[in-house]
């Protein structure tokens, strides 16, 4: 028997606005919204949703050591980066040459996510 992947949890300090956040940067929606926990995902039967929870009282100051990579609509990355940016994310440097098919950016509260060059597959 195998496991699966069931949320990605992120640690968040205002648990609603980072749910806002996603939620529209995915076009995905809240599924499940409670004091101490948020789910968003597609819908309910989702094979992968993400979870924020409550975090430490400490602001993020490092570099993530998990980040989440997306693939840009039919608009292309450039579009995607402008208009997710404008739902408040912000370009990051963590040293980048300028020449990676990614763009950096940050959510709201720091946490680094990566928007890549168009994908059909996990490797091409």
């Amino acid at each position: 028997m195998t496991v699966s992947l069931h949320h990605i949890v992120i640690d968040a300090h205002d648990l609603p606005a980072q749910a806002r956040f996603w939620t529209q940067v995915l076009n995905w929606t809240i599924l499940s919204e409670r004091d101490r926990e948020i789910v968003i995902g597609v819908d309910e039967n989702a094979p992968v949703g993400i979870c924020f929870m409550p975090g430490s009282a400490a602001r993020k100051t490092t570099k993530n050591r998990l980040h989440l990579d997306l693939t840009p609509g039919p608009d292309g990355r450039d579009a995607e980066v402008d208009r997710i940016v404008a739902l408040g994310a912000r370009r990051v440097d963590i040293g980048q040459t300028g020449t990676e098919s990614w763009t950096v950016l940050a959510d709201p509260e720091g946490n680094e996510f990566c928007i890549l060059r168009p994908k059909t597959t996990l490797i091409a």
